[in-house]
């Protein structure tokens, strides 16, 4: 790709980074684990593997990764790796905010039940270059409403890639040899968003939706590639997040909505998943830093 360029705002607030695009042409910015308080999209070219959450992912030619903050993530390849990556925090754009004109919470990130990452075809990569290029420009020559532009370009962004991945993966569901299998996973998925915040054990889902929790496992397992108590984790985990980064709620409160009635108990859990407590993401991507300006 083009040559490695670094390009970065800074919220002159709090010193955090608030938007960032640069080139690298090798793994080593990414090739140990990242825990980044932005979102991070990895536009990738080559062949190699990203470690993310609880699973890994072969990549080859032109693909695009997309991680939330504080997801975990890494990438390792034995030939070279280029690419562009675009860095955003959520006091710059907050997708949850965003939400009705952008809907990418679902599609690009947060979601527990696809893979993060859209391969990037033919007809894509050229408007996505050209709106790299426009971004680039715009952070080189700051002027009037630099904001406004930057934030336009990247809504078109996401949306070129929301689009993409929603043409590439319509549903996973459909290839399974077991024609029962797409009806029990699409059910799991409907219980996990409808109960999660009372039902944190697999056997609670196995019961209801009547199957034996060994079953269930080796189902969820062969087509999440992950076990079913991760993706009920995850799923409590988003929710924890966005109720840290869009309310002033007190840490007890949350967890009681989510259905733990310990709020050390409930904290620890977020600490085993995330790797800070739920105060410490609140202070560095939350409402108490931004307030919700």
């Amino acid at each position: 790709m083009e040559n490695q360029m670094v390009h970065t705002l800074i919220n002159p607030q709090n010193g955090n980074l608030a938007f960032k695009i640069f080139s690298f042409e090798d793994d080593s910015y990414f090739d140990h684990i990242q825990r980044n308080n932005y979102y991070s999209l990895i536009w990738l070219q080559g062949n190699g593997i990203v470690k993310a959450d609880f699973s890994e992912y072969e990549f080859t030619g032109n693909s695009l990764f997309a991680f939330s903050p504080y997801q975990p993530f890494m990438i390792r390849s034995k030939k070279q790796v280029t690419g562009i990556a675009l860095h955003f925090h959520p006091d710059f754009f907050c997708i949850h905010k965003h939400q009705a004109e952008v809907a990418c919470n679902g599609i690009l990130f947060n979601n527990i039940y696809k893979p993060p990452f859209v391969e990037i075809n033919q007809e894509a990569s050229p408007k996505l270059k050209v709106l790299i290029e426009q971004m680039r420009a715009e952070m080189q020559n700051p002027a009037l409403a630099q904001y406004e532009l930057l934030i336009s370009y990247l809504k078109i962004f996401l949306i070129t890639l929301c689009r993409l991945k929603a043409e590439q993966q319509p549903d996973t569901f459909i290839a399974t040899a077991d024609v029962r299998e797409p009806f029990i996973l699409q059910n799991l998925k409907d219980a996990i968003e409808r109960d999660f915040k009372k039902k944190h054990s697999a056997s609670d889902y196995a019961e209801s939706l009547n199957i034996s929790a060994k079953a269930l496992a080796k189902i969820t397992k062969g087509h999440f590639n992950r076990t079913l108590t991760e993706l009920i984790s995850e799923r409590i985990i988003i929710e924890a997040k966005r109720e840290l980064y869009l309310t002033n709620k007190a840490v007890k409160e949350i967890a009681y909505e989510l259905g733990y009635q310990d709020e050390y108990y409930f904290s620890r859990f977020f600490k085993a998943n995330v790797s800070i407590s739920p105060q410490m993401y609140r202070e560095t991507v939350g409402f108490g830093r931004s307030m919700l300006n």
